[in-house]
């Protein structure tokens, strides 16, 4: 089953969210209208990259070595697809 990385940034604040799924257009609904933790402070998300997997071990791993850079710089190069996500 397929799974993907995705990233997501408000609207309305300088803000980033990763997170993985097998149905991206899912999670963004629920983000947008339902969560009530960190996302629901910073709506509207937008889906900035959306990377797909073979399996959800590997967008697992993705996801924690994106989380681990803690840097927006980063998340933006990513995004700019100016650098990879390290394996």
């Amino acid at each position: 089953m397929k799974y993907y990385l995705y990233i997501l940034k408000s609207k309305t604040s300088d803000k980033y969210y990763t997170g993985i799924s097998e149905d991206v257009e899912r999670r963004l609904e629920f983000h947008n209208t339902r969560e009530k933790g960190f996302t629901s402070r910073y709506r509207p998300w937008e889906v900035v990259l959306k990377k797909e997997f073979d399996n959800k071990a590997e967008a697992i791993r993705a996801e924690r070595n994106v989380k681990r850079w803690k840097s927006k710089v980063m998340i933006g190069k990513l995004i700019k697809q100016e650098i990879e996500i390290p394996e």
